[in-house]
């Protein structure tokens, strides 16, 4: 199991999200992905998607590298183990790292994709 930047496959135009800048995106086994976008605001966004589990992580400018790495950590070795994530790791998951769930993540017809 190794993480792979998959950062490439979009096009620089698809990485200007709204006001936002996808960064990096990674995954791991076609199961979990972990990108980081950077905000003119400061605020930057960590997107989590693991087996279901999908939400953003908002983190300042300066904690935003070290806590993208701390979370590929966990979801890594939550993989690692089990496949997919329980309800109780979740649950758990969610209220450690305030993951949440914004409204246009699901339904915003402007969303990334990579281009194949």
């Amino acid at each position: 199991m190794k993480w792979i930047e998959v950062t490439d496959c979009f096009s620089e135009s698809q990485r200007h999200y709204k006001d936002k800048y996808l960064i990096i995106d990674e995954v791991l086994d076609d199961t979990v992905e972990v990108s980081l976008f950077s905000s003119p605001d400061g605020v930057y966004e960590i997107y989590v998607s693991y087996a279901g589990m999908d939400g953003i992580v908002y983190v300042n400018e300066a904690d935003a590298y070290l806590r993208r790495e701390e979370i590929k950590r966990v979801l890594a070795e939550d993989y690692q183990k089990n496949k997919k994530p329980s309800n109780e790791f979740i649950v758990e998951f969610a209220d450690k790292y305030k993951l949440e769930i914004p409204f246009d993540l699901y339904f915003d017809d402007s969303a990334l994709f990579c281009e194949d």
